[in-house]
């Protein structure tokens, strides 16, 4: 069974920034896709970053050059580096593993302050 477990979500300023854990339990979280989520108060849950087994990532249009999604498969941890951070990135992030078979983290909430 996959467990996942959200870390170093907290209150910060425009401008600052937040690194994001996730530490994965289980097996084959080498061969698995993981991803970051968010969702804001009212929105629905919407894909930050993505990173495939070998490293490949994706981001959202939002996050491109702010953020960075990177992976440790030693660690069996995902991270996401969040760089200039704005209002608009309040949310609960989640952490998720995307395939083989999909499971979430319970979130951890970011504030950005203004």
């Amino acid at each position: 069974q996959v467990q996942l477990v959200e870390s170093g979500g907290g209150l910060v300023q425009v401008g600052g920034s937040l690194r994001l854990s996730c530490a994965a339990s289980g097996t084959s979280f080498t061969i698995a896709s993981m991803g970051w989520y968010r969702q804001a108060p009212g929105s629905q849950r919407e894909m930050v970053a993505t990173i495939t087994p070998t490293g490949a990532t994706n981001y959202a249009d939002s996050v491109q050059g702010r953020f960075t999604i990177s992976r440790d498969n030693l660690k069996k941890m995902v991270y996401l580096k969040m760089n200039a951070l704005k209002p608009d990135d309040t949310a609960v992030y989640y952490c998720v593993r995307l395939r083989p078979g999909e499971s979430w983290g319970q979130g951890t909430q970011v504030i950005v302050s203004s």
